[in-house]
């Protein structure tokens, strides 16, 4: 599969296939005789993984590490060291994900009494200085 393709593919920019290659985020692809890059069923796996491992805040630097051990695979033990940081990224990824959970139920709250509290604000019921506190209610409070 040639570049245009596999950019069309992962909705990705050439460039940015090629950029992904030079600084080492994926291993180097295979070239065919006339030097052009022919992508295989392993390099499309690295670019899906690659992708998916940024958009979920992985970084640039993790992925670079994480493809050199690939290339030392041949030479060293490198799985443990592969697996930590995949290991490290999922943690980090459950960790955002309570984040945003927290974040979401402070939002359905907000919408779910959005009307009633203008209708208070409207006839006085509410005003600046008494109002709930958000941060003290049991459902916002971490760990709750």
């Amino acid at each position: 599969m040639n570049s245009k393709q596999v950019a069309e593919m992962f909705d990705l920019s050439v460039d940015t296939l090629r950029y992904y290659e030079r600084i080492g985020m994926i291993p180097p692809v295979t070239r065919d005789k006339n030097g052009y890059r022919n992508y295989q069923t392993s390099d499309l796996n690295w670019i899906f993984l690659v992708k998916s491992l940024r958009s979920a805040g992985l970084s640039i630097e993790s992925l670079i590490e994480f493809a050199s051990l690939a290339r030392l695979r041949e030479t060293q033990n490198v799985e443990e060291a592969q697996k930590q940081i995949l290991v490290d990224q999922l943690e980090e990824i459950e960790k955002n994900i309570e984040k945003m959970k927290e974040v979401r139920s402070l939002l359905q709250y907000k919408i779910d009494t959005y009307d009633v509290h203008m209708r208070k604000f409207k006839s006085g019921e509410l005003t600046e200085d008494k109002v709930e506190k958000l941060w003290e209610m049991k459902h916002f409070k971490k760990g709750e």
